[in-house]
């Protein structure tokens, strides 16, 4: 496994951050990694990293303990914080470079710098001072140093934080282009990223892991409700629909009928519409969303 938790249990005097989390991720994945504020989910993240050290449990990045082996465990991950701290006054190749030889990549360092620059795109920023960088090229940055070292794990805390649509979608493209040969975990609260990018998520909700599945079996794990979007061709009165067995209520707007019920009842609307000559011009079974399996697993 790239990255191991086993038993983690971190206690912040009376608060216990983190209640014996175990999770495992494989080379190749992108894990979404989900909670509130508070869940315990930075607090894993740097216990990963070597920032923060755990009260009890063990956690390994490729086969190296993150206590014991913590050297190693820096040698294989990259971490891009939430809150990316960067020499504003240095010029982007500059900081980059000063970033390789702090990981002690010697005479490859400039080869490795120019390989990132290139992979994060940030080619026409190479001369400019960080500072004059928009929020969406100083998280390349960031990336880019994270990745100088060529680690096999990269661990990103909110990675589009405060990015506009189009650079988020830059972003969102390059973590996936990354995803490709490295292991990812990837913590946020924008759900629409998770279900973009993420092969696998695990919900953390105060310091207790309480989902830990791909994005489709969650979401029928929630499947208690069934909804049933249906269009015809012209009105019909909906009580019609609330007759069928199931049905717990219906909406109406002018041709369009949103179904409730407590079993999938689409054979049955289209039997009852054989019957009573209704054109449908559609009918899907609507699939909760990752928001509401979140909110339904955290609230």
């Amino acid at each position: 496994m790239s990255v191991s938790v086993n038993q983690l249990t971190k206690i912040y005097g009376q608060q216990k951050a983190l209640d014996a989390i175990s999770f495992e991720v494989k080379p190749g994945e992108i894990l979404g990694f989900l909670g509130p504020n508070g869940a315990g989910k930075s607090t894993t993240m740097k216990i990963l990293t070597g920032y923060l050290p755990q009260n009890s449990g063990k956690a390994s990045v490729c086969g190296f303990d993150v206590n014991e082996q913590s050297i190693e465990v820096r040698k294989n991950i990259g971490y891009l914080p939430e809150l990316n701290p960067l020499y504003t006054d240095m010029f982007v190749k500059e900081y980059l470079l000063f970033a390789a030889e702090t990981q002690g990549l010697g005479k490859s360092a400039n080869k490795a710098v120019e390989e990132m620059i290139d992979k994060t795109g940030l080619t026409r920023e190479r001369k400019k001072y960080i500072g004059q960088l928009s929020k969406g090229y100083k998280q390349r940055v960031g990336l880019a140093a994270a990745m100088l070292h060529n680690p096999k794990v990269l661990i990103l805390d909110e990675p589009t934080s405060g990015l506009d649509p189009n650079q988020v979608g830059d972003m969102r493209n390059l973590i996936k282009e990354i995803g490709r040969d490295k292991t990812v975990i990837l913590s946020t609260h924008i759900m629409q990223e998770v279900e973009a990018m993420c092969s696998r998520v695990v919900i953390i909700n105060k310091g207790k892991i309480v989902a830990d599945d791909n994005i489709v079996n969650l979401q029928k794990s929630m499947e208690k409700e069934f909804i049933i979007a249906l269009e015809l061709k012209s009105e019909i009165d909906k009580n019609l629909l609330m007759n069928i067995e199931g049905v717990t209520n219906v909406k109406a707007e002018n041709n369009k009928y949103i179904i409730f019920a407590s079993r999938d009842v689409r054979e049955y609307v289209a039997a009852l519409s054989s019957q009573n000559n209704w054109l449908i011009l559609s009918m899907s079974l609507e699939e909760k969303s990752l928001e509401e399996v979140f909110q339904n697993l955290t609230n």
